[in-house]
């Protein structure tokens, strides 16, 4: 074991009440007293976990400090997905915190320059009831309810789905109420109180389960709380602050009749914290034994007021280690990594201690599986698949027309009971009637009536597998039961977003990391003529086999383990896994008879109930293997295949299952078209996002919309579904789309996902699909959409940029050749503008915009560019105006702008040099701002532009400046001047520039005349 004090870690020496490390492990919180108000921070994990990482100045330790609340902090929790913390604090609020698109550092304010945040996090929702100090939150599993308890006596259930909702208050306590933890099946809630007793409330219908009382007795004297916690199999229940024969313990409550005989004995004074570890473990099996038959175990941390910390194994009578002294004062919080062999915990006296522990003290942990069979054997259900959605038959129908249409559903529903629709609303009263005395036996037949049946390519009837978990009288929970079919009816199950758990999601993605195969060895090309004419002749079922009879070859297990095609990568790509191009026969060649073999073999593999996914692997390692369409090219004729999109269906109805090949007529009528081999694309693959299981991303503040994506949610006849979850200020709406989905993006107008099947869909934000899916050339690597622009960037190096409301093209398949000079030269960011401009940042530092009026990439920003270095303009800041920060503009520079930070240096450079290079450096600011059509930054450095000329004294530059801002007094034909730029009236600009030239005396004319015309003009 290993034990480390950050010292960095603190509150400038105020208490820390609370500490929680995000499921993903790479940060942390931690909630206390601020100098005058409650603070919430998040830490890097990095610099505590290696010691390289903490002397590493550019690794930043602080993410980000949140001083909203108006006193102490508490409490804080991250949600179990890591998409939200909650904190709750002694201002009786609970708020809700979500990361914000990173807009720029922004500094702690009130502090010193050198606190930055990394990270924006903001305040997404406030949950007001408690009328006293919010003492503890959490989450329930699955993230679908938050509960919080307070020195009011109260515990309340927030409905994490539709913040603020209020779900119910439990109300029983009579003592302030210190600690909640859930039970990690979803049954029950377990809270504890300065009242001498801890309750367990059950979750289907709130109310209280059991009431222990007797090992609390004795306490006397407070704890500040009273964390409690369940362990990760749902057997034990463990509290804080007990008593036994007039000694501090930790009392265990088994959860089978709450019965109370066990307890953690040891700590001097009231213990006041007690964390389980979320790992189930089971013994380290020495080398070369045979593995005995354990019990699985599972491991717990107790904190105390007497400074110590233990912690134990369940499997042991002694704890495993003891520390004593790890701190001045009482010990207040623990939190465990979600590997089970990290913790830190923290204390009154402001101070937070890692511990990390090796496998070889605690045991190897249980991976999910196993966790969930342990699960499945003592409660009949897996965690995996509880899933807890708001039952819909409880809801009034409000308007008669409704009530017709619901009739007709049900009617229609009863009929097509093979079918069976999966709504929620279907599915809910037969939930409900459970509680009404159901027998169990005819639950499971509802269940069965639910069944989905898809038809197969040749007609089999196949039906869809559900689950239907094995039901345990004893620990039924109907709520939780909702397990009908895995389908995403509304539901919305949120899987845990830690990159353990997205499991062989990799596959698809292999062949973009940039694999170049020798095209020669995967398409040897046909004798001329032949092939293609074959084709034509012969309509009737030869196009399916061609990649079929190719990949027959292939042992079967072999396309469809992944990690096979993961090795090819090592071997000259794909092309070594399938070299057998024997199997494109020419097809004239072949005698008649083999048509019809091949036609048997076709239907043979489909009826094989994993043709699917044999085709859809086999597909994968042919198809996908150059991301371009492969070109078959000899003597003017084009051969090309390509995936050909599935159908989209809204409705889970079954794809059709249709041949993986298509072949594009040879093109011989017109050959000015044909394609030259595109060479020199090839070199510029840009990175390809990893396909996820699941993510979310946050795509618009104001109003507050969150897109999740599920990918491969069900299988309908062999098309993976994903699911695309939109929640806008506390309203969601859902949609399927036939291929795993890559990237995601959207604003508060639009919303935009492609797929691995190069797909690209966009619909409005309530959800309506707005344009028809556009194929793109080569898979998505960015996706952008601000207003309603949409913006891609290809794996093939191309931009394109649409604008939805106009349905048109801005920019169109724009290749970025031009700029990406050098081999080594990518990608590093890319943004798009309010407006609909794109930016692309490279990795040499510049920085290029593609300008659709003047259809040519322009540069922007340059890292290195020596003017942004010299130019010293820090006379001309505006006083009043804060610098624009959040600009397209700005963003691209990054800080390099902080007004000649190396003029200074430069003080020996002649002035006459160094304002050429402010001039010419002010100048490019300008027309870049006027490029990227951003107003505010336009109008921003007009005004210091204008400040310098005045400065400087160039009379000639400022009359120039004027008068285009002026115009023509007098309309005439023959003058091409536009009154406004980018929105903005230039004659407005002039009046906000007048005064600043009317600063040097010397221009007192020049300042005299165009105040008078403006004067002249105004009075026209």
């Amino acid at each position: 074991m290993k034990l480390l004090k950050p010292s960095w870690v603190s509150h400038n020496g105020k208490p820390i009440f609370s500490v929680d490390i995000h499921p993903d492990g790479t940060k942390f919180a931690t909630g206390g007293q601020g100098e005058n108000s409650g603070k919430v921070m998040i830490w890097n994990m990095a610099p505590v976990l290696r010691e390289e990482d903490e002397k590493n100045e550019n690794i930043p330790k602080m993410l980000c400090q949140m001083d909203n609340h108006l006193a102490c902090v508490n409490c804080v929790r991250w949600s179990n997905n890591g998409l939200y913390l909650a904190s709750g604090g002694d201002d009786k609020l609970v708020m809700v915190w979500k990361r914000a698109a990173f807009i720029g550092p922004s500094t702690v304010f009130g502090s010193s320059s050198k606190l930055a945040n990394v990270e924006q996090w903001r305040c997404v929702t406030i949950l007001r009831n408690h009328t006293g100090d919010v003492m503890d939150v959490a989450w329930s599993p699955h993230d679908v309810w938050l509960a919080s308890c307070s020195v009011d006596n109260t515990i309340v259930i927030w409905n994490a789905r539709k913040f603020p909702e209020m779900v119910t208050c439990l109300r029983g306590h009579t003592g302030l109420v210190k600690g909640l933890t859930w039970d990690p099946v979803g049954k029950y809630i377990a809270s504890q109180a300065d009242d001498h007793s801890l309750k367990v409330w059950r979750t289907v219908d709130w109310q209280m389960e059991a009431n222990i009382t007797k090992p609390f007795s004795e306490c006397g004297g407070t704890t500040h709380v009273l964390r409690l916690s369940w362990s990760p199999d749902g057997q034990y229940l463990v509290s804080a602050h007990a008593m036994n024969n007039s000694g501090p313990t930790a009392q265990i409550v088994e959860r089978d009749g709450w019965k109370t005989n066990m307890d953690f004995v040891g700590h001097r004074k009231a213990v006041t914290v007690v964390k389980f570890n979320p790992k189930i473990f089971k013994k380290k099996q020495k080398n070369g034994s045979s593995p005995k038959p354990s019990c699985p175990y599972c491991c717990c941390a107790v904190g105390s007021k007497d400074r110590s910390l233990s912690v134990w194994l369940t499997s042991l009578k002694r704890p495993l280690v003891v520390i004593h002294d790890l701190f001045d004062k009482s010990i207040m919080d623990i939190s465990w990594t979600l590997t089970g062999l990290g913790m830190l915990v923290c204390s009154m006296d402001g101070t937070v201690a890692y511990l990390d522990f090796s496998l070889d003290e605690l045991g190897d942990p249980l991976n999910e599986e196993e966790k969930n069979t342990i699960h499945q054997n003592i409660y009949g259900k897996s965690l995996a698949i509880t899933n807890t959605e708001v039952q819909l038959s409880t809801t009034i129908i409000e308007n008669p027309e409704m009530l017709k249409y619901q009739q007709e559903r049900q009617n229609s529903a009863q009929t097509n009971s093979g079918v069976g629709s999966t709504g929620p609303e279907s599915s809910a009263p037969k939930l409900n009637s459970v509680m009404n005395g159901e027998s169990l036996e005819d639950i499971r037949k509802n269940l069965l009536k639910k069944q989905v049946e898809t038809r197969t390519a040749d007609g089999r009837r196949r039906i869809t597998p559900l689950c239907i978990a094995q039901l345990d009288t004893g620990d039924f929970s109907p709520a939780l039961f909702n397990s009908v079919p895995i389908l995403p009816s509304g539901s919305s199950m949120s899987t845990p977003l830690n990159p353990q758990l997205s499991s062989e999601s990799s596959t698809g993605q292999v062949a973009s990391v940039g694999l170049r195969p020798t095209p020669d060895a995967m398409l040897t090309s046909p004798p001329p003529n032949s092939t293609t004419k074959g084709l034509e002749d012969n309509n009737d079922g030869a196009k399916p086999n061609l990649l079929l009879t190719s990949a027959s070859k292939i042992e079967p297990m072999k396309a469809l383990d992944s990690r096979f095609t993961e090795r090819s990568k090592a071997t000259s790509g794909p092309a070594s896994a399938i070299s057998s191009t024997a199997g494109l026969i020419p097809v004239e060649s072949r005698p008649k008879d083999s048509m019809s073999v091949l036609k048997e073999t076709k239907t043979k593999e489909d009826t094989s109930s994993d043709s699917e996914d044999k085709m859809a692997a086999i597909n994968k390692n042919l198809a996908f293997t150059k991301r371009k369409p492969e070109l078959l090219m000899d003597g003017g004729e084009v051969v090309e295949k390509r995936k050909k999109g599935r159908p989209r269906k809204d409705k889970m109805a079954a794809p059709i299952a249709q041949s993986f090949t298509q072949i594009t007529p040879p093109v011989e009528r017109e050959p000015s078209r044909l394609p030259a081999p595109p060479a020199p694309v090839a070199l510029l693959k840009l990175a390809t996002p990893r396909t996820q299981k699941a993510f979310s991303v946050q795509v618009s503040m104001e109003p507050s919309v969150f897109l999740e994506v599920e990918n491969e949610v069900s299988v309908v006849a062999g098309a993976k579904l994903s699911q695309l979850r939109c929640s806008r200020d506390g309203r969601d709406w859902n949609t399927l789309l036939p291929s795993s989905v890559v990237a995601a993006a959207g604003s508060s107008d639009v919303l935009a996902a492609a797929c691995e099947d190069r797909m690209l869909s966009v619909f409005s934000s309530c959800g309506r699909r707005l344009l028809p899916a556009i194929q793109l050339l080569t898979p998505v690597s960015a996706l952008h959409c601000s207003a309603h622009f949409v913006m891609v960037l290809t794996t093939g190096a191309t931009l394109s940029v649409w604008d939805v409301h106009k349905q048109k093209a801005l920019v169109k398949n724009e290749s970025l050749l031009t700029i990406l000079s050098g081999a080594d030269t990518t990608v590093s960011q890319s943004l798009l503008t309010q407006q609909g401009v794109p930016i692309i940042g490279l990795s040499n530092g510049k920085s290029y915009c593609f300008s659709a009026s003047l259809e040519t990439w322009t540069l922007i920003a340059d890292k290195s560019d020596s003017l942004v270095q010299c130019a010293d303009f820090r006379s001309c800041l505006p006083s009043h105006d804060a610098p624009v920060s959040s600009g397209p503009l700005a963003v691209m520079q990054g800080r390099n702008l902080n007004a000649g930070r190396l003029a200074s240096r430069l003080s020996s450079t002649p002035h006459q040099l160094q304002q050429s290079m402010t001039l010419a450096f002010l100048e490019n600011q300008l027309v870049s701002a006027l490029t990227l059509q951003s107003a505010q930054e336009y109008r921003y450095w007009l005004l210091i532009y204008a400040r310098f000329l005045v400065n400087e004294g160039s009379e000639y530059r400022l009359r120039e400046l004027c008068k285009e801002l002026l115009g023509p007094v007098h309309k005439s034909a023959a003058s091409s001047w536009e009154p406004a730029t980018l929105g903005l009236h230039k004659r407005e600009l002039l009046q906000e520039v007048l005064p600043v030239i009317g600063e040097n005396l010397r221009f007192q004319r020049l300042f005299t005349e165009y105040q008078d015309q403006l004067e002249l003009l105004r009075n026209k």
